[in-house]
């Protein structure tokens, strides 16, 4: 039996390896004092890519991410791209110890051109194994802003479906043959617009349209209970689910997972510096095994691994690639 493909959500820590310079920081911050140029940072964000990608493919991930290096934060990339959004103040991330600049929606949502297409490219060229486009997805980016508690949520969430479907289509053209819409709201509805299951397909729909590449539905941060089986009707090619903080209620979910699509299952903490052990991850990982096709079967973090220490987020990776390795002999 062959390993399970081995991928990560999107974010990498930005920080060095311990006792390195902190080379991007220092760029920025220079940048800042009027002591340096954009050009200079770019070359800080471009060495730092190149790093990360490497790093990634040497600790065994079969399908990389840029590490997101050039992001503030989940929503502020994109949201600068978009006509019709403005960032504004800095708003915590669902439950975790970071923040980010809020979009506010002030009229008609529309792409203003290429936003990512640049930075995969370069990601693309660099990494020794093939690198997933990632961007967030109209849910989360409507129930994030300013005005998803406000406005009428549908129409806004198909808005800018269709704005990220034009940059989808871009990336895919650029070469991007996996591209990842992460939807960590699907898993965190607590407090935030729900969307009516009719809508979310009808988004899901426009944002996938036409777009020569596999697409994930990405949700992280817990299950998506709320959604139910419904979930797997949606037109997306793969399914990413974390197993670790949502497994008590998307462990069920698996039972009726259709056998045409691809499971991205997140096994492995992505939240937590402790490490698990090979045969701990291997264990959940002939779980799933046991309820999905094992070629449609690829494995995860729970979540990006931005928070934690470069070091610890290396190791991680290994331990997980073990653990695929294991299971496949």
């Amino acid at each position: 039996m062959p390993a399970p493909r081995v991928t990560v959500i999107g974010s990498y820590p930005r920080v060095p390896h311990e006792g390195g310079p902190f080379t991007l920081r220092k760029a920025l911050q220079a940048m800042d004092r009027g002591e340096a140029t954009w050009e200079d940072v770019r070359a800080a964000q471009d060495a730092l890519v190149r790093e990360v990608v490497e790093e990634q493919a040497a600790a065994g991930v079969d399908l990389v991410t840029d590490g997101q290096i050039r992001w503030d934060d989940g929503q502020t990339r994109l949201a600068e791209g978009l006509d019709g959004v403005t960032v504004g103040g800095l708003v915590r991330y669902f439950d975790s110890n970071t923040y980010f600049r809020q979009p506010e929606i002030k009229g008609p949502v529309a792409r203003r051109g290429p936003i990512l297409v640049e930075e995969f490219r370069f990601a693309a060229e660099k990494s020794p194994v093939p690198v997933k486009a990632v961007m967030v997805g109209p849910y989360t980016f409507a129930a994030l802003s300013a005005d998803g508690h406000d406005r009428d949520l549908p129409p806004l969430v198909r808005d800018l479906a269709a704005a990220l479907n034009e940059e989808a289509r871009d990336l895919a053209a650029a070469g991007a043959t996996v591209i990842a819409f992460d939807e960590p709201a699907l898993s965190r509805p607590l407090g935030l617009p729900q969307l009516a299951p009719a809508d979310l397909a009808e988004a899901s729909a426009r944002l996938v349209d036409g777009v020569e590449a596999t697409t994930v539905l990405q949700t992280y941060f817990g299950d998506v209970a709320s959604v139910g089986r419904a979930l797997f009707e949606l037109p997306f090619d793969a399914f990413g689910l974390d197993l670790v903080a949502g497994g008590a209620g998307n462990a069920p979910l698996l039972d009726a997972f259709p056998e045409d699509r691809i499971l991205q299952a997140g096994v492995q903490n992505g939240r937590n510096t402790a490490m698990e052990g090979v045969e701990e991850i291997a264990s959940r990982i002939r779980w799933v095994q046991g309820r999905v096709r094992f070629e449609r079967l690829w494995v995860a973090p729970s979540c990006g691994l931005e928070l934690l220490p470069r070091e610890t987020a290396q190791a991680k990776l290994q331990e997980l690639s073990a653990a695929a390795r294991e299971v496949g002999t």
